[in-house]
């Protein structure tokens, strides 16, 4: 009970209410001594009318009216005269004097708070004015202790009430608390343990119905939360199904190549110039299909395997890519610029590196040719201090902005219509895999750049 969020706002509710009571207690106390105080005032006064109608009266008469007013003695200045009008003997000396005509509150209040906790009975006398104006000033001489014990009797009462206030304040606001806030969020809470059991099941999605905002909000971005996580496990299940898939077929793929791969032994006995030429080219690709699919049934899954780092040389597997992809592009005015120093030699994996170069350059290849225009793709490459640098630039139409949000996330990220949105996301990881990074520097109707950024390291 305690620990709930009700339990907890009904105590802080209880403490907050009985703070503002004592705040309203002190003012209280401090006005209810000046009440009793000019009570006393006046009824003196009413006794000293008395003695003013008839000058003379008797001792057990004067005893009574005093005894029936609570006071020593009367004094009443009237004429710039001053009178005692009546008088007893007092027990002790005055002990202190207040005017009540000019007090201000913060006076009234600090001398109430010094005659509550001083529990000594003392002679105090009180001068303020008469009522109806009776003269210029009236002065009477009185016992504290029965003022004291009035102002306890007043603050207990005071207490009792603020105490009732407060835990009946505190038990609505508990009620309130739980109908609005505490049951919303036990709904809130149920729903995400519902939607948790199953969470490929779009109908456990939640519905907003909170009333208070706040509540409303949370329920909203939570909705928006399960529907994306809802997406992304349909997404992987698809995955998971797609690589089954693609194992199956790179099996057989495999076979395929590999027979293939036979028959290109014949083809480099040719004597044909082109024949010659175009050979080593075919076998570096099917090599490198056959290890595709290879890698493929290794993993069976969605992660690249570990690159086996070796020495490479730069200028030479820039120089296979470009000429693929001018085989690729046939008769398109489209030209191919290396920029590559010969000498450049750098620690990657050859074949997974291979295939980030030829995934860029195809991409830009095919956004070239989309727009029927001219164009030219080049690849440069610098060592810099830790790192090497390649970066492949195109003078392609740029990228859309959709297709920038979502970039490196497979298929999320493809800017050609019709395209998977694969071969950046591949690009990037094999790249990651190497300590590195793939990023797009910039894009735009002049084109685009793509920066791969590998550690040096030691070769």
């Amino acid at each position: 009970m305690l620990n709930s969020l009700s339990g907890r706002f009904l105590i802080l509710t209880t403490v907050f209410v009985m703070l503002a009571e004592v705040m309203v207690f002190v003012p209280s106390v401090a006005r209810f001594r000046q009440d009793y105080l000019l009570g006393h005032l006046e009824r003196a006064q009413i006794a000293s009318l008395s003695l003013l109608a008839n000058d003379m009266i008797d001792a057990d008469l004067e005893d009574e009216l005093l005894r029936n007013a609570g006071v020593y003695n009367v004094v009443l200045r009237r004429d710039e005269a001053r009178q005692l009008i009546l008088s007893s003997p007092m027990p002790q000396p005055v002990d202190v004097t207040y005017d009540l005509r000019d007090a201000s509150p913060l006076t009234l209040i600090l001398d109430g708070l010094r005659r509550l906790v001083d529990p000594e009975p003392r002679i105090i006398r009180v001068i303020g004015n008469p009522l109806r104006d009776a003269g210029l000033l009236i002065e009477v001489s009185m016992d504290t202790a029965p003022l004291r014990m009035a102002m306890i009797d007043y603050g207990l009462r005071i207490l009792f009430l603020s105490a009732v206030i407060s835990i009946a304040t505190a038990f609505l606001l508990f009620l309130a608390v739980r109908v609005f806030l505490v049951k919303p969020i036990k709904r809130v809470v149920g729903q995400m343990q519902a939607y948790a059991a199953a969470p490929e099941d779009g109908r456990r999605i939640i519905k907003p119905s909170a009333g208070v905002r706040e509540l409303r909000e949370a329920e909203e971005a939570l909705k928006m939360l399960e529907t994306e996580l809802t997406h992304a496990l349909k997404q992987k299940e698809r995955l998971a199904q797609l690589g089954g898939a693609v194992a199956r077929v790179s099996h057989d793929l495999r076979n395929i190549l590999t027979s293939a791969q036979l028959f290109t032994d014949r083809i480099e006995m040719s004597e044909d110039p082109g024949v010659k030429r175009l050979a080593p080219k075919l076998v570096n690709s099917i090599t490198r299909a056959v290890n595709l699919c290879e890698a493929t049934l290794a993993f069976g899954r969605a992660e690249e395997p570990t690159p086996v780092l070796t020495r490479v040389p730069l200028a030479e597997l820039v120089s296979d890519v470009m000429e693929s992809e001018r085989l690729a592009t046939g008769e398109y005015d489209l030209s191919y610029s290396e920029d590559v120093p010969a000498t450049l030699h750098i620690r990657a994996d050859s074949e997974q590196l291979y295939r980030v170069l030829s995934n860029l350059v195809r991409n830009a290849r095919q956004a070239i040719m989309a727009t029927g225009k001219p164009g030219e793709i080049n690849i440069c490459a610098e060592e810099a201090e830790e790192h090497w640098l390649i970066r492949v630039t195109d003078t392609g139409p740029g990228l859309p902005a959709k297709a920038q949000e979502h970039l490196f996330k497979a298929f999320q990220g493809g800017a050609r219509k019709g395209g998977s949105g694969l071969g950046l996301a591949i690009a990037a990881e094999l790249i990651r895999g190497h300590g590195g990074a793939l990023t797009l520097e910039r894009t735009g109707p002049e084109g685009s750049v793509f920066e791969i950024r590998l550690p040096s390291g030691t070769l």
